[in-house]
């Protein structure tokens, strides 16, 4: 029996996707996590997380929006961060070390 996919978002994830897009562009992309979790390229360094382009409407390449994301169980992705890849194409220093703390909490390991 198949088990349903979930999503896990954090605070952050949530404020920004709302600004950034819609709930069925969230929803597209969901679907091809649920298909492929392995999807995005994984971030190195990161301790496991990937890194997913979203299509958004009436935007090309640069136009889109960048997910970071955690998935480790194959029936729970982490939503963590989204962000314009017209802003940024790669995360900080800081905000690596962030994610990274965050990942390694995710895999109950200690820092």
């Amino acid at each position: 029996m198949n088990q349903a996919m979930e999503f896990v978002e954090t605070s952050v994830f949530t404020r920004q996707i709302d600004e950034l897009a819609t709930d069925d562009e969230l929803r597209v992309l969901q679907a091809e996590l649920i298909g492929q979790p392995d999807k995005g390229s994984l971030i190195k360094g990161s301790g496991g997380l990937r890194k997913v382009r979203m299509a958004t409407a009436n935007a090309g390449k640069s136009g889109s929006i960048r997910v970071i994301y955690y998935w480790r169980h194959a029936q729970r992705i982490y939503l963590l961060l989204a962000y314009p890849k017209s802003q940024r194409d790669t995360l900080s220093a800081s905000e690596l070390d962030v994610l990274k703390a965050l990942a390694r909490q995710l895999k109950g390991e200690k820092p």
